[in-house]
């Protein structure tokens, strides 16, 4: 291994730490064995619904190398997204934790590329790409195997010291550095996440049916919300916390320190008579930086729609 392999190492978890990132791993750059029957496996079951770009690019969701030219290694990261404080569900309609600010998927490259340009001035040149939940890269596998957490039985990435309300990033590069190992698993006989799930999308441990997901239901589909997911929304008119909330080892959750994932104000004053009202213009305005924006005013509106019509029928 390249003698500068052990200081890189240090330097860019040394980097990740002054950058706000709450743990930071490494892999090696290699074929992802064990994930390509699973992978398969889920496809063929038709778990993706109608996230029908999970079916390309096989070969590189499970080796990085065709991804990234001449890469050496995977560094993860995660950035903690808990808030100081939660969106009141009194007479409200329900957002997932992660969405109550602004886009992660900017905020979280943004701070990857200053990172990167300051290793670069430490390091030298060096190439990479950074990846923040886009291209075909299987986050949770990667930290997983980088050491940050291990995948729990609702299929998120779960630490001990700070449980899973937090996003994965990747920069993968062509530096030679030390791989660390992954953790051991600690949910043990624990159901909590199974047993809460309100549309039984949670079909085995770690295995998710994605097409019964709320998540999947308020955000991915394009189409109209099917039947099955009748007054079982639980009120979440964007994503789903459910299989989070109930996890134990997010009692040790804290509140994140980025002044860009603070609550939108504007959702704090937001209860269902007004949801029922939104303009095109509005969204417009209070989503404007949002990962909200993903499911466009017409998503939803049908969202709101939907869950307006089940309360109807209680």
């Amino acid at each position: 291994m390249n003698s500068n392999a052990e200081k890189y190492s240090q330097l860019i978890k040394a980097k990740a730490k002054s950058f706000g990132f709450q743990n930071c791993g490494i892999s090696k750059a290699d074929f992802l064995e064990e994930d390509a029957p699973n992978l398969e496996k889920w496809l063929k079951n038709n778990f993706h619904g109608e996230m029908k770009y999970m079916e390309n690019h096989f070969d590189k969701r499970l080796d990085p190398r065709l991804l990234v030219e001449g890469s050496k290694s995977v560094i993860s990261l995660s950035y903690n997204y808990f808030p100081e404080e939660k969106i009141s569900a009194l007479e409200n309609f329900k957002i997932s934790k992660y969405a109550y600010a602004e886009d992660y998927h900017e905020v979280i490259k943004e701070i990857l590329r200053d990172m990167v340009a300051e290793l670069h001035d430490e390091i030298g040149e060096f190439g990479f790409r950074v990846f923040v939940d886009s291209a075909p890269v299987l986050e949770r596998s990667w930290a997983k195997k980088a050491g940050i957490g291990w995948v729990g039985k609702n299929a998120n990435l779960i630490t001990k010291q700070s449980g899973s309300f937090y996003f994965l990033a990747e920069i993968i590069c062509d530096l030679e550095l030390v791989p660390d190992h992954p953790v051991t698993d600690h949910c043990g006989s624990c159901r909590k996440c199974i047993d809460a799930c309100p549309t039984n999308a949670i079909i085995s441990e770690k295995i998710i049916d994605g097409s019964k997901c709320i998540s999947y239901a308020t955000i991915e589909l394009k189409n109209e919300i099917p039947d099955y997911f009748k007054d079982k929304m639980d009120d979440w008119m964007f994503g789903c916390d459910v299989c989070q909330d109930v996890c134990p080892w997010n009692r040790f959750s804290a509140p994140n320190a980025q002044t860009k994932f603070q609550p939108n104000e504007a959702l704090k004053n937001f209860k269902k008579g007004e949801w029922k009202e939104l303009t095109q213009e509005l969204f417009s305005e209070i989503f404007r930086k949002s990962p909200v924006k993903r499911t466009k005013y017409a998503g939803l509106k049908r969202n709101i729609e939907f869950l307006d019509k089940s309360s109807e029928k209680k």
